[in-house]
């Protein structure tokens, strides 16, 4: 009797193949005798998108547009949030972005806040503007994120970007959405027809993943054709097990250390891990980061895995720069005109 290959191993053999990863045997060779999980570098891919962002910047300014600009604003003194910033502005540096921090206190007002976004909305060398999340209590999220003129909104959080990514209209589409949209279609990793798991339901990661994921394919903002089910925190653990030993595709964001575990996860299955979590590491002493995945069981039985640090993050902010040259070349949308 002849055993083909697994589930597995049949994802496998697509990405090797896809990637130009050598020639049929050795794609053969590393497929079948291979235990673990491809692991999925956001780090590399990142690399990619970077330096098309940056070709695509010095195209601009030779053909004699300014140099597009991001500002951001830090409000507190969050260490995670700070270290987010300074990736940015590292990542906006290296492909040509000009950038600035705004920095503001963490017992700053809402109203002075909203202030600030309306002069740099009317700022004409701004091209791209932030407001990094989470906000201190006191400060309403959502109206401050309103506040930004949508054609500025390079972290696509704005009502009128949600709204027309929901309606499968071109949009600025959230950074973190856009990356793991991103990683999937770069990997060669199927989604029409296929079964998706998203754990989190958060309107600026979990629900924009779904959205991306479910849509038409052919539709003007072209989508990935799959089911999609979104669990949360209130989904029993046993109901959460049932839809993920079910989904081709697993996407965790739901901000929980080793939710989801390898007897939650079918054979082959792709596994894309959101989650940040800084936890106490026993062996060290030190604050450790990991995702929302039992990384180093789950790898041993998932096709593809991506991991923590390393994986979605840095695809993040390399979605976050393309966001910011999309604004400035029009080429998706003009928000502007809607809005006046």
């Amino acid at each position: 009797m002849v055993v083909g290959p697994s589930p597995k191993e049949d994802v496998c053999l697509l990405y090797c193949w896809l990637r130009g990863r050598g020639r049929p045997k050795y794609c053969v060779s590393f497929c079948l005798y291979s235990d673990e999980a491809t692991i999925i570098s956001g780090t590399k891919l990142a690399k990619q998108v970077l330096k098309e962002v940056q070709r695509d910047v010095e195209s601009w300014i030779s053909s004699g547009n300014k140099r597009p600009h991001l500002t951001v604003i830090l409000v507190g003194d969050n260490p995670a949030s700070h270290i987010y910033v300074r990736n940015k502005i590292k990542a906006a540096a290296a492909v040509g972005i000009s950038s600035e921090i705004i920095l503001r206190p963490k017992d700053v007002s809402q109203e002075e806040l909203l202030d600030m976004t309306v002069k740099l909305n009317k700022d004409s060398t701004v091209t791209g503007l932030l407001v990094q999340l989470p906000l201190p209590d006191h400060i309403d999220e959502r109206t401050v994120c309103n506040a930004i003129a949508p054609e500025k909104d390079v972290d696509g959080f704005h009502i009128m970007n949600i709204g027309r990514l929901c309606l499968d209209q071109p949009s600025i589409i959230p950074a973190t959405a856009a990356a793991v949209w991103e990683m999937i279609k770069r990997t060669g990793i199927q989604t029409f027809g296929k079964n998706v798991v998203v754990a989190g339901r958060s309107k600026n990661v979990g629900m924009p993943i779904s959205m991306l994921l479910h849509t038409d394919g052919e539709h003007e903002r072209p989508g990935g054709d799959a089911t999609v089910t979104i669990t949360h925190r209130y989904t029993p653990k046993e109901q959460l097990k049932i839809h993920t030993q079910l989904a081709d595709i697993v996407i965790v964001a739901a901000g929980i250390p080793k939710l989801i575990t390898t007897d939650m996860v079918k054979e082959g299955a792709a596994v894309i891990d959101v989650g940040i979590n800084y936890i106490h590491d026993p062996l060290t002493g030190k604050t450790k980061l990991v995702g929302d995945v039992d990384f180093e069981e789950v790898k041993k039985k998932a096709g593809f895995i991506t991991p923590v640090p390393g994986g979605v993050g840095p695809m993040t902010v390399a979605m976050l720069l393309k966001n910011t040259l999309t604004v400035i070349a029009a080429e998706i949308l003009n928000l502007k005109g809607v809005k006046d």
